[in-house]
């Protein structure tokens, strides 16, 4: 038996534009997000429909499930396209995903104007990570279903 400390495994880091969306993520963002068939107005009173879709949406609003994912694919490309620009350095698969998941929830211009891109774009890999956690408030207030969702999304970010 020997005493020594074992470092975890380097990640492997690529430059973001080489990376895609992973069907786990796709099928994570789904299940967070919720289908709704009906637009609402979410906790902070912004209409929405499908799985989270937002841009767009006017109160009465009706959509499918078939739609809702096909707008979903399509609004997480745009998502990621946005995220993408603003990161200047590599990141794993793990840290993608993360960030995708993030950035659909809260928007591109909250992305790339956070903290957690600038510890990024710093090489701050950990502590861009950490930053997630502090993501779990809507209209002021903390909720359980945001905090599971930084929860996995800082898991996803920090075992790459």
């Amino acid at each position: 038996m020997t005493n020594e400390i074992q470092t975890p495994p380097k990640k492997n880091r690529a430059a973001v534009a080489a990376l895609v969306v992973s069907a786990a993520t796709l099928i994570g963002i789904a299940a967070n997000e919720g289908y709704v068939g009906v637009a609402y107005r979410d906790v902070v009173g912004v209409p929405t429909i499908g799985f989270g879709e937002t841009k767009g949406v006017k109160m009465g609003d009706k959509t499918t499930p078939i739609r809702a994912m096909i707008k979903l694919e399509a609004s997480i490309d745009e998502h990621v396209k946005g995220m993408s620009a603003c990161i200047k350095v590599p990141i794993s698969q793990g840290e993608f995903d993360a960030y995708t998941s993030f950035t659909y929830n809260v928007g591109v211009h909250a992305f790339c104007t956070s903290a957690l891109a600038v510890k990024l774009n710093k090489g701050d890999y950990e502590g861009a990570c950490k930053e997630l956690l502090k993501w779990d408030h809507a209209g002021g207030k903390v909720y359980p279903g945001l905090t599971r969702r930084r929860q996995e999304e800082f898991k996803k970010c920090s075992e790459g």
